[in-house]
């Protein structure tokens, strides 16, 4: 992680510095005037996780501290299967429940074994364990509170994700991992936030290594359906090494393969979607890292207003302010044109096997 922050660092320095210098755009100055051009959206207007249609009036209601709306979001999700926006809620509602817990503790006195109420519980009680000091043995208590949530709909995947996220914290063997990862892709093969799950506890940085990330990843992309985030994943598996330190283990051959794959994702949406903001927030991370800055600009591009906390919050406090000033730093070096510019050559994506399903 130090080596690529450092990396990181050094462009924003570099773009402190370029900003006096004849004949290159004028980047965006925290606090100052901002400088849209070259399609990207003004400065103003960029917006940090901001909700879709269906969850901000949700997360309004729970502000007031109701939660019949958020209760008939979560079942809706439930009743038609829409298990990543069903993923995707849980995780914001229960962040949003760590400050202001009133609403969810009004749906649970209400409605104690509602499975939408166990599921954002879960989440909420893993969020606030691994905030802890305690965090082992914090996340040791919140199991009956998984099981209680996978009890509530045999069906749905993402308690299957608590629990690899548990595992996780928890130091589970690959043997239990294992076991966890069939019960959720028994339920959704192609759930997304499942396999960033297992992605995460193979990682270097936790139980694997940075081959076995790829590995999985590369087979997980392979194995997806067209369109799905997780052909995302080996970008996520670069990354992982990429905040690691990178080393010699992974050639840059198949790091740019993977941010090839992402790119061909990130294509077939509309630019300023909301739903694979992450995904290009994630790809815009690698693609500057690798100094590419044409494709990083027009990921930029395809950002949009849709900022996310992931993976800017890596660099610093402030994932906004880090998120615009990287971004007019890649506006200005690929309009400095091929001297500067100019983008390293790619091979083909390398495959490889390792993906558990």
């Amino acid at each position: 992680m130090v080596r690529t922050m450092t990396f990181v660092s050094a462009l924003l320095r570099t773009a402190r510095r370029a900003r006096h210098l004849p004949g290159l755009p004028v980047p965006f100055e925290p606090g100052g005037a901002p400088a849209p051009a070259a399609g990207l959206p003004d400065s103003r207007d960029v917006l940090l996780d901001a909700p879709d249609d269906r969850l901000a009036p949700a997360l309004v209601s729970a502000a007031l501290g109701e939660y019949e709306t958020a209760a008939a979001l979560l079942a809706a999700t439930r009743e038609r299967a829409e298990w990543e926006n069903r993923d995707r809620y849980t995780v914001r509602l229960a962040a949003f429940a760590v400050s202001r817990p009133e609403w969810l503790a009004g749906w649970l006195a209400d409605a104690p074994h509602d499975p939408d109420a166990l599921l954002v519980k879960a989440e909420l009680a893993i969020v606030r364990a691994w905030g802890s000091p305690a965090r082992a043995e914090r996340l040791r208590d919140v199991a009956p509170l998984i099981h209680s949530a996978a009890d509530g709909d045999p069906a749905d995947p993402v308690p299957w994700r608590i629990a690899l996220d548990h595992a996780r914290g928890t130091h589970a063997s690959h043997t239990v991992f294992e076991e966890l990862w069939g019960e959720a892709i028994r339920r959704s093969s192609h759930h997304y936030g499942c396999h960033v799950a297992a992605l995460q506890y193979l990682s270097a940085q936790w139980y694997g290594s940075h081959r076995e990330c790829f590995d999985f990843a590369e087979r997980a992309a392979e194995d997806s359906l067209p369109g799905s985030l997780i052909r995302a994943l080996p970008a996520r598996a670069a990354f992982a090494y990429l905040v690691g330190g990178g080393g010699p283990s992974i050639p840059h051959e198949r790091i740019d393969a993977a941010a090839d794959l992402g790119i061909e994702l990130s294509g077939a949406y509309e630019a300023g979607d909301p739903w694979p903001a992450e995904v290009r927030n994630l790809l815009a991370y690698v693609l500057v890292v690798r100094g590419r800055w044409p494709r990083a600009l027009e990921e930029f591009r395809r950002i949009g207003p849709y900022a996310t906390s992931f993976p800017w919050l890596h660099l610093a406090a402030d994932p906004l302010g880090q998120f615009l000033e990287l971004r007019e730093f890649v506006r200005a070096e690929a309009a400095a044109g091929p001297s500067w510019g100019r983008e390293r050559q790619k091979p083909g994506r390398a495959r490889s096997g390792g993906h558990y399903a």
